[in-house]
């Protein structure tokens, strides 16, 4: 066997294996798109009926809560930013990260400071490696998050935008993700979560135009939002952490499919290659063969004159 031959052999095998490895992983990914999405739907109600109650205290009162009172001159904003903890998902992370740096030069243009927390390991590195500060990160649990994961997160959120500016909390309260549309979409977006536009929040979750129910407040209104407003805010990232789950498998299972179906194309040309270098070898053995039979009957024929 020819050396080129060989080559084209052993590049053969090498795509082949790393073929049945993307095949395996775009199947894993199809698997896990389906629970994400349930995992999506089944947030949903909770979240409704929670801005509808949060709604309901905000509109039903005179009450000036810090988490729904605009301020008059915001000078600081947090980000909250949901990449991947893996790669071999396509743009996935990448699209998320564009999309903060754009909401961050639009906040900075404002006047705003901005800090940034990060979910993922993508995210952690993308900033680790240009040298940003990040106020906090999460990573281990993007490709499957859990309610508790949203707590951990929330928490110092809650109580950043709970201090003054002065003592380091912020004014503002930003979310970066990636929004499932389906299963060939997803689009990297960013929302405020905090101050609440009481009108924005109902219009998102149906519920404008209906007239919200009366209640009396025990013991007081103040103190329904202060519990009803972290809840919220856990609500809103728990249903972002999995949406971004949702459209992290959804892009790996795209990327892996192209990747399988580079994997084969390139098989077929390495083929068509190894067959052609293994054509003209048989060629040239040929040649080589009647050659010397050639000369041999040439010799045998000088020799018996």
């Amino acid at each position: 066997m020819g050396a080129q031959l060989r080559v084209y052999k052993r590049r053969i095998r090498a795509i082949t294996a790393t073929k049945k490895i993307t095949k395996a992983m775009e199947m894993i990914a199809a698997s896990r798109i389906v629970k994400a999405q349930r995992k999506v739907a089944a947030s949903m109600p909770y979240a409704t009926e929670l801005t509808r109650a949060v709604t309901a205290v905000a509109t039903g009162s005179n009450t000036k809560h810090a988490l729904t009172t605009e301020v008059e001159a915001p000078t600081r904003a947090a980000i909250v930013l949901i990449t991947s903890d893996r790669g071999l998902a396509g743009g996935y992370s990448s699209n998320a990260i564009k999309q903060a740096d754009r909401l961050t030069e639009r906040l900075r243009a404002e006047g705003k400071e901005v800090d940034s927390y990060i979910v993922g390991r993508k995210g952690v590195a993308y900033y680790g490696f240009r040298e940003r500060k990040v106020t906090d990160s999460w990573t281990g649990f993007t490709d499957s998050p859990a309610y508790a994961d949203a707590k951990r997160v929330a928490a110092p959120l809650i109580e950043a935008i709970q201090l003054e500016t002065a003592e380091g909390g912020v004014d503002e309260l930003h979310i970066v993700y990636t929004e499932f549309v389906s299963m060939m979409t997803q689009n990297a977006v960013d929302g405020r979560m905090l101050p609440l536009s009481l009108d924005k929040a109902a219009e998102e979750d149906g519920a404008k135009g209906e007239i919200l129910p009366l209640f009396e407040f025990e013991p007081s209104a103040e103190d329904v939002l202060d519990a009803l407003l972290p809840r919220y805010v856990e609500s809103r990232i728990y249903n972002a952490l999995l949406q971004s789950a949702a459209s992290e498998h959804a892009a790996r299972r795209r990327a892996m499919k192209s990747a399988t179906d580079n994997a084969g194309d390139l098989i077929k040309s390495l083929s068509r290659l190894a067959n052609a270098a293994r054509q003209a070898e048989i060629t040239q053995e040929i040649s080589e063969i009647v050659g010397g039979a050639s000369a041999m009957a040439d010799a045998t024929a000088g020799s018996d004159k």
